[in-house]
């Protein structure tokens, strides 16, 4: 039975990743703006979940550019490369709005207290989905280091899959983290974005799934399933 990552499989040429990156860095500079532009209503706090909910979402889309970039530069599948640019550059620019929203709310990107403590305190409240609040510093939906390494190593069938199992598990996660501050009445521009993040991460998660399910049913013997 053949392996597809077996190293006479034929290597696939990457992609320049610098216009995508240059491309990235465009709409975070246009997120940027955006932010700039939302009008002062009340100054969130440190330990807010307005302050948490930017600082650890940039966090959470940080690692789906990361695994979008990955995945544009190495993959032979045009729709598959599509939707990697498209995450990347939708989820950048909303890293620079919530950036920007810190910036104008005098707080640090960082936090004193650990990742996700804002919607562990609020594990009372009703998030939508039914599910518990995290553990102390897990974000849900993160994939690990050991996922993101096999993510690089990976070519062909083996790396488009992976992308599209990965990225259904860290959108389902974006949305708890999306649930969790609606129910927590966030300012007016946190509000929005979140309600926009929440659509598009849903929408993606759709088309993830029907790709997805094209890819294992073409996919060669040996090629991940979970």
């Amino acid at each position: 039975m053949s392996n597809p990552e077996t190293p006479s499989s034929p290597r696939v040429s990457p992609r320049r990743w610098w216009p995508l990156a240059g491309a990235a860095l465009v709409v975070f500079a246009l997120g940027l703006a955006v932010g700039l532009l939302v009008p002062a209503v009340r100054t969130p706090g440190e330990a807010s979940a307005d302050a948490g909910f930017a600082r650890d979402m940039a966090t959470h889309h940080a690692q789906a550019v990361e695994m979008a970039m990955i995945v544009h530069a190495r993959t032979d599948d045009p729709e598959v490369a599509t939707l990697a640019m498209d995450i990347a550059l939708t989820q950048q620019a909303q890293i620079g709005i919530m950036r920007t929203w810190l910036t104008q709310w005098g707080l640090p990107p960082t936090g004193s207290q650990p990742a996700m403590t804002w919607m562990r305190d609020m594990a009372g409240m009703d998030h939508g989905d039914g599910q518990p609040a995290p553990a102390a510093g897990t974000m849900p939906g993160l994939a690990s280091k050991t996922e993101i390494s096999q993510l690089r190593e990976s070519i062909g069938a083996n790396l488009n899959i992976r992308f599209a199992d990965l990225m259904v598990r860290h959108h389902r996660g974006g949305i708890t983290m999306v649930d969790a501050i609606l129910s927590a009445d966030p300012r007016p521009e946190v509000r929005d974005l979140a309600t926009r993040m929440r659509a598009g991460q849903q929408a993606e998660i759709t088309v993830l799934e029907t790709l997805r399910d094209r890819l294992h049913a073409s996919a060669p013997t040996g090629a991940p399933t979970d």
